[in-house]
């Protein structure tokens, strides 16, 4: 809201594969197997029975293990029942591997791959490429992605079922010149608070780095992005002892007192300030150290092939559960990834086989939300109103028109999903009486009366119909007149389009906190409803009169 595992230190590196171009379309693998996130993890945690296992792919059941204790439950028919408990460990994992905005597209584009989802090239024509029937994905700037199914009896004019999500997060991104001088010994980096990244709760943190780094292969002179984390804390920002007298939080300078320290300077060696590239080099103004961690982790040889890289720091403690009976969730990085990985999981599980469908369900997740979303790959950018005309266009070449788009957007509905405040039983006198939402509940219909969120009586009556029909539990919430309201993609989007929209989300403790928590059922708990609001908006909208 506007607001695998550690490896030990002579290979604590972790390489995903390179985010452009894409690799070839995997073979589709088995739904409740992709949702389940068993693909590559150790066997022991994969424990499924005999009737589920036998209905997998050859290549998967390789990677289950079917003793099952008395007390266990099978992971793939919690999965088939949507059961909240079955997404608690996908969802940590994801949490854990992805910590970029970009590491996060690049997840979903493998799930959607592997669920038979096509790309869907940006650069090239959609004519006959799109088919009812047919699910696909498209991306922007490799931050922000689109997936969606078009209904097999898809018929002119039919509407859109939208969920529209963020998936950027506070942070600290390096600077473009990224080297410090040395101080007290002490090597430090240069970086630049993106948001509200920075803030009092980011100090004595332990900070890895990661993000996307621009490559040109000196061979064929092409050049390309790669993606890079690292898998240990690098980074840390010191707090001053109170026996100096000054207080820590709130008084302190974000440019000269959170900077991180990442070293020291006696352990760089004679050449730890030679240069890496030839003169103009971008590597040459990047700390010396950091440039030679960085290409060790993508195999480069030739620092100067490194044109340029967005990294940043964040919080490398794991996410996991936690609690007397491990209820809650602790993590970095919540407000997001939260609602976006639980929609994308909700169009995964949601039914795109059924042959009376003829509306589109659709999954669009931001970059820059944060940020106020005005770059092009921000929710106010064209990327959803284009995907959505390019798509009926496709769908329709002999009949397009604004007249035909005019009666799409009049059948659609955006559900705009960002994570809201749980109520904090420490601050309850900040809260209005009656919305106070709760961890492990439910979806939470946000409402603000300055437009700040798009919810409306029709909208919130919309949202209430999908919670009966999914089985799912809905809360309110809306900030006290004498706080200040956050905002989200919802106004801006539903503006742009016109379509009918509403804001819901999960809630969360400790907003834009480097660490936050949320409930262990609550990534199911979205799922579910994500999934209910996919499947069921076609049937909703013709129980309405307009």
């Amino acid at each position: 809201m506007t607001k695998r595992s550690p490896s030990t230190l002579g290979s604590a590196f972790s390489l995903r594969q390179q985010a452009s171009p894409s690799p070839p379309v995997p073979a589709a693998r088995s739904k409740n197997f992709i949702l389940a996130d068993m693909d590559g993890r150790a066997s022991q945690d994969n424990r499924a029975c005999a009737s589920c296992i036998a209905r997998l792919a050859p290549g998967e059941i390789g990677q289950v293990n079917w003793h099952l204790a008395e007390d266990q439950a099978c992971r793939l028919c919690q999965v088939a029942a949507c059961r909240p408990e079955a997404f608690t460990k996908p969802f940590c994992d994801f949490l854990r591997e992805n910590p970029t905005v970009f590491h996060t597209v690049d997840y979903f584009k493998r799930k959607l791959n592997h669920s038979g989802f096509q790309e869907l090239p940006a650069r090239e024509s959609w004519a006959d490429k799109i088919q009812p029937g047919g699910k696909y994905w498209v991306t922007r700037n490799g931050s922000s992605i689109i997936a969606f199914a078009v209904g097999r009896a898809y018929k002119p004019g039919n509407g859109v079922g939208m969920i529209g999500g963020h998936i950027d997060a506070l942070t600290a991104r390096l600077k473009p010149v990224s080297t410090k001088p040395t101080k007290a010994g002490f090597l430090q980096l240069g970086v630049a608070p993106y948001a509200g990244g920075l803030n009092h709760t980011w100090w004595d943190r332990d900070l890895s780095i990661g993000g996307r780094v621009v490559v040109r292969d000196e061979g064929t002179g092409k050049t390309s992005t790669r993606l890079v984390k690292v898998d240990w804390p690098i980074a840390k920002i010191p707090t001053l002892a109170p026996h100096f007298g000054v207080g820590m939080f709130g008084q302190n300078n974000k440019e000269t007192q959170a900077v991180p320290i990442i070293g020291l300077e006696s352990a760089g060696g004679a050449d730890a300030d030679a240069l890496l590239g030839p003169a103009g080099s971008f590597v040459n103004t990047q700390p010396p150290r950091l440039v030679k961690l960085i290409s060790r982790q993508l195999g480069i040889t030739s620092y100067g092939s490194i044109l340029n890289w967005e990294l940043e720091l964040y919080d490398s403690q794991p996410a996991q559960t936690c609690g007397i009976d491990r209820e809650f969730i602790t993590a970095g990085r919540i407000d997001d990834k939260l609602c976006s990985w639980a929609a994308l999981m909700g169009l995964l599980a949601a039914d795109t086989d059924c042959d009376a469908d003829g509306y589109v369900k659709l999954v669009a997740l931001f970059d820059d939300e944060e940020i106020g979303s005005l770059l092009r790959q921000g929710a106010k950018g064209n990327f959803l109103p284009l995907v959505v005309e390019r798509t009926v266009e496709a769908l329709n070449p002999s009949a397009f028109g604004p007249g035909l788009l005019g009666q799409t957007y009049a059948r659609s509905f955006l559900l705009s999903a960002d994570v809201t405040h749980a109520g904090n039983p420490n601050f309850l006198d900040s809260y209005l009486d009656g919305h106070v939402p709760q961890l492990n509940v439910g979806i939470a219909i946000a409402g603000d009366s300055n437009g700040h969120m798009t919810t409306d009586a029709v909208s919130t009556a919309v949202l209430g119909r999908v919670a009966e029909l999914c089985g799912a539990r809905v809360q309110a919430f809306q900030i006290r007149n004498d706080s200040r309201s956050g905002g989200t993609i919802g106004p801006s989007l539903s503006s742009i389009m016109g379509v009918r929209a509403a804001d819901a989300g999960i809630a969360q403790l400790s907003m834009h906190s480097i660490r936050a928590t949320t409930g262990a059922l609550d990534p199911g708990l979205g799922v579910q409803y994500f999934k209910g609001f996919l499947d069921n908006w076609e049937k909703i909208d013709g129980e309405w009169e307009y």
